[in-house]
């Protein structure tokens, strides 16, 4: 089975790695003005991070509209291509070391794809208003997640590594959910991360689980963003290729760090932008 994932987000990444190839090359003289230091930075740093258990897509929401990188009605789109590439490189490196019974992992896997399918259609139309709205939103539930990992709210864990009956249909439903949310800025990991613990499995196998959710979802979501024109290009690409270095540097060199205080400070930051997002979407038009 590890075998039939391997090739199958290999397939994924390469169908999702020429369209944007094809994009980016059809608008290569007309890229957006973002800074290619300053998004290859931060794509670099919260792929380190997003590894260690941070997390990418708040502290990249965070980092992008401190630094005016890109209009915030592209934030979903632009995100969840950039991270495409590296979130399946991380996926391939847990699926591998970690075992899961093979029913909880590729059904957990289709419906948060089926969910991304869904929302990265619905989320692509949306005005620029209603992201800031939503992506405000979606920022206060990652920091509540956050800040519930940190205080130790959320209990929970075992020993088991797959779910039956009612348990499994659980996680299927609450994953398809998650993948329509992630289109739309709310991370998957730490919610994710929460069910899996509720639900009564071992938290190392919320690893392989919440990253090969997002490996499966992010190639047909990031896509539709690309034929919409959801997405800044340009930031795109420059976060994509530092990403994919950071998650090896992380993966097999750094492996883990003191990150409780880092933690405090991104939900501190998550929630200051989470509050300049919804005033923004509240007063302005």
């Amino acid at each position: 089975m590890i075998v039939v994932l391997w090739v199958s987000l290999g397939g994924l990444a390469l169908w999702f790695a020429i369209v944007l190839t094809k994009d980016f090359l059809v608008h290569k003289n007309k890229l957006e003005e973002s800074s290619w230091l300053k998004t290859s930075i931060i794509g670099f740093v919260v792929n380190f991070f997003d590894v260690l258990g941070i997390g990418a897509f708040a502290p990249q929401t965070a980092l992008l509209k401190f630094t005016k990188q890109t209009k915030d009605q592209h934030l979903p789109g632009t995100m969840n291509v950039a991270n495409t590439l590296p979130v399946v490189f991380q996926a391939l490196i847990f699926i591998t070391i970690i075992d899961v019974e093979t029913v909880t992992l590729v059904s957990m896997f289709v419906a948060a794809a089926l969910g991304a399918v869904l929302g990265a259609g619905i989320v692509a139309q949306m005005s620029e208003r209603k992201i800031r709205l939503v992506m405000g939103g979606a920022l206060l539930v990652t920091a509540f997640f956050m800040l519930a990992t940190q205080l130790e709210w959320i209990q929970g864990g075992g020993t088991a590594i797959g779910l039956e009956n009612g348990k499994l249909l659980l996680a299927v439903g609450a994953n398809f959910v998650l993948g329509a949310l992630m289109t739309a800025g709310i991370g998957l990991y730490a919610p994710c991360m929460a069910l899996v613990f509720a639900l009564g499995m071992s938290p190392q196998v919320a690893f392989p689980i919440m990253m090969g959710s997002c490996a499966f979802l992010m190639p047909p979501a990031s896509v539709r963003f690309i034929k919409e024109k959801a997405y800044n290009r340009k930031a795109a690409v420059a976060m994509a290729i530092p990403g994919i270095v950071a998650v090896g540097i992380a993966a097999f060199i750094i492996k883990s760090l003191p990150l409780d205080v880092l933690r405090w400070v991104v939900i501190g930051i998550i929630v200051y932008t989470s509050g300049t997002m919804l005033h923004a979407g509240t007063t302005k038009p």
